[in-house]
């Protein structure tokens, strides 16, 4: 079992990727993918790096201590075909290869939540993908 926090950006981001969107597919990890880049891409509280911005405390649910996906996420293997999906997509983000289908997201949460958080106010929002609605805040929110 791997310990946290990562190190290795692939591992960091296709475990974040497969651990928060993996019930979404390819399309779903890959829009996660997109947020991490987008992060590291403008360094700041949220981290500085791939691996920083995955590993940054409660910024992805499946790293939080209580969350059943985080023990899932640190064991999973590739003979997972989800999980070597993730890691493809993610040597891809390393490589600064890979699309962003985000619009530039930085932050995203689940539709299924009772009621949006307080941050996610409309002049925000990019898209939808999956169960995931996506949001540019940047450090103030704008761009």
């Amino acid at each position: 079992m791997l310990t946290l926090p990562l190190t290795d950006p692939t591992q960091a981001a296709a475990r974040t990727a497969w651990g928060e969107a993996r019930g979404e597919g390819a399309r779903g990890m890959l829009a996660v993918l997109g947020v991490i880049g987008n992060r590291a891409a403008r360094p700041a509280w949220w981290g500085h790096d791939i691996a920083g911005v995955c590993m940054a405390r409660w910024q992805f649910s499946c790293w939080n201590p209580s969350d059943p996906n985080r023990a899932q996420a640190l064991t999973v293997t590739d003979s997972d075909p989800q999980f070597k999906k993730a890691q493809q997509m993610a040597a891809l983000l390393v490589s600064g290869a890979l699309p962003d289908i985000t619009n530039g997201a930085d932050s995203y949460y689940d539709t299924r939540m009772p009621r949006p958080p307080a941050w996610a106010a409309p002049q925000f929002y990019r898209c939808t993908i999956g169960r995931h609605a996506f949001f540019r805040m940047g450090p103030f929110g704008e761009g």
